[in-house]
C-alpha cells in the first residue's frame, strides 16, 4: 500500500534567510474524533465473530473477547475505579488483551510491568505509586501482593505465555504514593536516575493520533495478522495490541523464544501468516544481513528502540520503517520509511529516523532551547498532540516538559518534551540520529539510566560504592560495566551481587560484566574520573569478574572445536577476556538479544542450528559447546 503524503510546512528562516531546524507534519483533518476503546468496541460489534487473537491453535473472536472484558470490568468495578494505577504482570496472551480492554472501560490506567517483574523494582513502583492493584500470577507478586487479598479473575488460560491463576491483588500503597494525572489512558516506567523507575502517563487522544497514523500507513485491516511480540513492559506493545484491536485484525501473540532468536522470529512471521509486524532494531538487523525469507506475508515492518546501522537490501520485500520516539511523545514520533525500490537499499549508511508524524513538531535546539539552523547538531526537542501527559513526578516534569521559547512561533504547541537525544536536521527535513547528550544509554531498545544501576548495587551494606560505566564494543554497540567498591572486611563477587540486582533492574540494565575495586579512579576535581573507567573497561583493564585475569588463562591444548568456537564467541559478544567455560551465558550477562547474536554466530561459524531453548537450558558455555561437537559429530563429511 502506498503511504499517503501529508504536508510538511516550510521551515521558518532567520533574518538571514538560513532555514531553521523546525519540522511539522501536518495531521489530516479530523472526520469525527474516534477514542481508542470506541474503535475496538465498533469492531466488536460489526464483526463479532471475527478473530481478535490467534494464539496457535487457540482463537478468540472480538464477541469474545468484548464479553470476557466485560465480566473482568464487573469484577473489578467497585474496588477499580476511573482513574485508578493497575499494574499489570502479564505476558503476550489473550489474558494481557483482555485485561486490557477491561481496564479501559472502567477508565482504570493500565501500567505495564511484564509477567516477571523484579520483586523489588516491584516493590519500589508499589510504593511510590498509587497502585490500587496488581494483576497476574501470585507466584510472581512481591511478597506484600503475594498475601495481600487476592480477587480472581476470568482470563483465557490458553496459549503459548498463559498462565493458569491470574488475581488482583490488592495491597495498601503509601502514603506519599503518586496518583496518575486526569486523562491517563496508560503509564509505563522508564529508568531513573534516582535509582528507582519513574512513570510517565499517556492520554488516549495520543494514542488515538499515532493508531491512526499506524493504520493509515500500513493498510491494517480485517484479514491482517498483527504481531503482538514487543516485551509488554516497553511501550511499543501499546501499540502493537491497540493497532490489531483498532483495526479488526487478529492480533498474533509470540512465544517466548521467538524473542530470543532472529531465525526463529522469521520462521513465526512466517508460519503464523504476520502481514503487519512491530520489532526492535536489533532483533532484525541480524535478518538484514542473511538473504531475506522471500514467502511471508509480512507487507509491514516497524522497527525501533535502538539505531539502525544498515538500510534493509533490495531483495527485502517487506516495507521497513525506521521508527524513533520516547515514551515521552507515545511510542512514535519520526519515521523514515524504506522500500526495495529505494535507490538507497542495501547501502551501508545508517537510514535517518525522518520526519515528524502527523500533528508532530520537531525542533532541533541549542542548550537556551533556540532553534538551530539545519546542518547544525542540537537537542531534538518534540511537540504537538502526541506528547505524553507527563511524569508522575512534578519536578521531573519541570526539567524535562518545557514551555515554547518566547517569540518563537509554533502553532498548535503548547510545551516541547526535551528528550536528551544529538540530532541533526538536513536541508530536507530529515533527521539523523548522532547519540545522547547525557549518561542515558540505550541497551538493547531500554533507555538506562547508569545511576539507576549504581543504586541497585549500593542497596547492599557490603558494598560502598559503584560506578557503571558504557563502553562500546567493537561493533560500537554499548554494554555496562559495574566497578563495585567492596565495604572493610567484606568479600564480594559478580556472583553473589547479581542475584540481588537482577531484582531491582529489568533484564536490559544487569551489566554484563562486575569488577571489584578498592577505589575509583579521581580527577582533577576531585570526582570519580567516568571516563577513566570507561577507557579501562574497553580496554579490559586486567580485571575481569570478581578481579579474575583478563585473559581467562587460556584454553587447553585438546579443547575442542565447539569449545573454542563458543568461548571465542562469548567473549566477544560480552567484551569480557575472563570468561572461560565453567561460566553460564546468563549469569555472565547475556541477554535475550544477545543470545540470538550468539546463535547467529555459532551457524555462521559451524554451519550448527541451536534453538534459543537449548542455549538457555544449558548450565555453562562447556555444555553449550558440547551441543555443537554433538551435532557437528552427525554431519554427513563434507556438508
Amino acid at each position: 500500500m502506498t503511504q499517503p503524503m501529508t504536508a510538511t510546512t516550510a521551515a521558518p528562516t532567520t533574518s538571514a534567510a538560513a532555514p531553521l531546524s523546525i519540522a511539522r507534519t501536518e495531521a489530516p483533518a479530523a472526520e469525527g474524533t474516534s477514542g481508542v476503546l470506541s474503535r475496538f468496541e465498533e469492531w466488536a460489534r460489526r464483526s463479532p465473530e471475527a478473530p481478535a487473537v490467534v494464539d496457535g491453535a487457540h482463537r478468540w473472536t472480538y464477541g469474545a473477547i468484548d464479553a470476557a472484558a466485560d465480566e473482568v470490568a464487573g469484577a473489578l468495578r467497585g474496588r477499580v475505579g476511573p482513574g485508578d494505577l493497575v499494574g499489570v504482570c502479564l505476558d503476550r496472551s489473550a489474558a494481557l488483551v483482555v485485561t486490557a480492554v477491561a481496564l479501559a472501560r472502567i477508565g482504570a490506567v493500565y501500567l505495564p510491568m511484564g509477567p516477571r517483574p523484579g520483586e523489588r523494582r516491584t516493590e519500589a513502583v508499589t510504593e511510590d505509586l498509587d497502585v490500587v492493584c496488581l494483576i497476574g500470577d501470585p507466584g510472581v507478586l512481591p511478597p506484600r501482593h503475594r498475601s495481600a487479598e487476592h480477587l480472581p479473575l476470568a482470563l483465557p488460560g490458553e496459549g503459548a505465555n498463559a498462565t493458569a491463576t491470574v488475581v488482583a491483588a490488592f495491597a495498601p500503597s503509601g502514603d506519599t504514593a503518586r496518583s496518575a494525572p486526569s486523562g491517563a489512558f496508560y503509564a509505563v516506567l522508564t529508568s531513573g536516575s534516582t535509582g528507582r523507575p519513574k512513570a510517565v502517563a499517556v492520554g488516549e487522544p495520543a494514542l488515538a493520533a499515532v493508531l491512526d497514523w499506524y493504520r493509515t500507513t500500513s493498510g491494517v485491516g480485517p484479514g491482517d495478522r498483527q504481531s503482538l511480540l514487543i516485551g509488554v513492559a516497553f511501550d511499543p506493545h501499546l501499540l502493537e495490541l491497540w493497532a490489531g484491536l483498532t483495526s479488526g485484525a487478529a492480533l498474533v501473540p509470540a512465544p517466548d523464544e521467538v524473542r530470543w532468536d532472529p531465525m526463529v522470529l522469521a520462521d513465526w512471521w512466517r508460519t503464523s501468516a504476520v502481514s503487519v509486524g512491530v520489532a526492535a532494531t536489533p532483533m532484525v538487523e541480524p535478518l538484514l544481513e542473511r538473504p531475506w525469507p522471500q514467502d511471508l506475508t509480512l507487507r509491514h515492518l516497524f522497527v525501533g528502540g535502538d539505531r539502525m546501522r544498515r538500510r534493509p537490501g533490495k531483495d527485502v520485500t517487506t516495507t521497513v520503517h525506521n521508527a524513533y520516539g520516547p515514551a515521552e511523545a507515545t511510542v512514535v514520533s519520526t519515521v523514515h520509511t524504506m522500500r526495495d525500490s529505494d535507490a538507497a537499499a542495501g547501502t551501508g549508511a545508517a537510514p535517518p529516523i525522518g520526519r515528524p508524524l502527523p500533528g508532530v513538531t520537531v525542533v532541533v535546539a541549542d542548550p537556551d532551547g533556540r532553534p538551530v539552523s539545519r546542518g547544525t547538531e542540537g537537542e531534538l526537542l518534540i511537540g504537538g498532540g502526541a506528547l505524553a501527559l507527563g511524569y508522575l513526578d512534578p519536578e521531573l516534569n519541570a526539567r524535562r516538559f518545557r514551555a515554547v521559547p518566547e517569540g518563537l512561533d509554533l502553532p498548535e504547541v503548547a510545551r516541547l518534551y526535551r528528550t536528551g537525544d544529538r540530532v541533526r536536521m538536513a536541508d530536507d527535513g530529515e533527521l539523523e540520529f548522532l547519540g545522547r547528550l547525557d549518561d542515558q544509554v540505550k541497551i538493547s531498545g531500554v533507555r538506562i539510566e547508569p545511576a539507576e544501576v549504581e543504586a541497585a548495587f549500593e542497596k547492599d551494606p557490603a558494598v560502598l560504592g559503584a560506578v557503571v560505566t558504557a563502553p562500546r564494543t567493537a561493533e560500537g554497540r554499548p554494554r555496562l560495566v559495574a566497578y563495585v567498591r567492596s565495604a572493610p572486611g567484606a568479600v564480594l563477587t559478580a556472583d553473589a551481587l547479581l542475584p540481588a540486582v537482577r531484582g531491582w533492574l529489568p533484564e536490559q540494565a544487569v551489566p554484563s560484566d562486575v569488577r571489584i575495586v578498592d577505589s575509583f579512579p579521581l580527577d582533577a576535581n576531585g570526582k570519580v574520573d567516568r571516563a577513566e573507567l570507561t577507557r579501562r573497561a574497553a580496554a579490559g583493564d586486567g580485571a575481569g569478574p570478581a578481579g579474575a585475569p583478563a585473559d581467562g588463562g587460556g584454553l587447553p591444548a585438546d579443547a575442542t572445536p565447539g569449545e573454542r568456537l563458543v568461548l571465542s564467541a562469548v567473549r566477544d559478544l560480552l567484551a569480557r577476556p575472563a570468561l572461560s567455560l565453567a561460566d553460564s551465558f546468563t549469569g555472565s550477562g547475556g541477554t535475550s538479544l544477545l543470545a540470538a547474536r550468539l546463535l547467529t554466530v555459532i551457524e555462521k561459524e559451524s554451519g550448527i542450528r541451536l534453538r534459543a531453548p537449548e542455549l538457555l537450558r544449558q548450565p555453562d558455555l562447556r555444555a553449550v559447546a558440547l551441543l555443537v561437537d554433538t551435532r557437528a559429530a552427525r554431519q554427513p563429511a563434507g556438508a
